[in-house]
């Protein structure tokens, strides 16, 4: 008898899909029921933003284990239980009064970007491993040659940033972080031929496009995180 050394991964728990997955079975079973003419379908339909609420928790519940995806989840869990309470309380309250909160933490996500976030902890910023762009209404491109790269933080208000690290390299077995956040922008990201990307960013009414081709060896990783917001990512070779 021989036994295999693999090891097993390790599983974060639920994930998004779940959730998804048990909105759409839930949908499923209630349009059942109402063509069975034993339940009247619209009156559960109503509470809906349920399953953004419970979106909002769980990646809220991710987020407090690896300290990623947090702005993601706090946005899900309010937006779905302003929807919520709307219907259960009946409170109205105008979409231009709470504009302003939004402004809020928008702002207050990009200073907490500024003073490091997750992403900077011990690194050193030289300019060439570790680089920042900041582009409102406008636009600014950067390149990096670094044999070392670690990642960049790239911001894009109603601007555009492209970056070229095509003459980069990531120390194998390692893995470098590009953190990005567009809100009605766009970013355009070249990356060698020998690197693994992983999308971890979160789309809001806008799409990451990995135009990439995965390479034989995944000895060297990218992980794109952040957040778009009517915006778009592009990443190719």
């Amino acid at each position: 008898m021989t036994t295999s050394s693999t090891p097993v991964p390790v599983r974060r728990g639920p994930t998004v899909q779940v959730i998804l997955g048990l909105m759409i079975v839930a949908v499923g079973v209630l349009f059942t029921l109402d063509s069975l003419e034993l339940i009247d379908a619209r009156d559960y339909l109503a509470y809906w933003p349920a399953g953004l609420v419970a979106l909002g928790m769980l990646k809220l519940y991710h987020a407090s284990r690896d300290g990623r995806g947090w702005f993601g989840g706090l946005f899900f869990l309010v937006v779905g239980a302003w929807m919520l309470i709307e219907h259960v309380i009946y409170i109205r309250v105008d979409a231009r009064q709470i504009f302003p909160l939004f402004l809020v933490f928008i702002g207050g996500y990009m200073v907490w970007r500024g003073f490091g976030g997750q992403q900077r902890r011990d690194r050193k910023a030289d300019g060439s491993s570790y680089f920042s762009a900041l582009a409102v209404m406008g636009g600014v491109g950067r390149r990096s040659s670094s044999q070392a790269f670690q990642g960049c933080d790239l911001t894009a208000i109603m601007g555009g940033c492209e970056i070229d690290l095509r003459q980069a390299s990531i120390a194998p077995g390692t893995q470098a972080v590009i953190d990005v956040f567009a809100i009605w922008g766009g970013m355009d990201i070249k990356v060698p031929e020998d690197w693994t990307v992983v999308t971890k960013a979160i789309p809001l009414m806008g799409g990451i496009d990995d135009k990439t081709r995965p390479p034989q060896n995944a000895d060297k990783v990218l992980v794109i995180s952040g957040m778009v917001i009517m915006g778009g990512v592009t990443l190719k070779n």
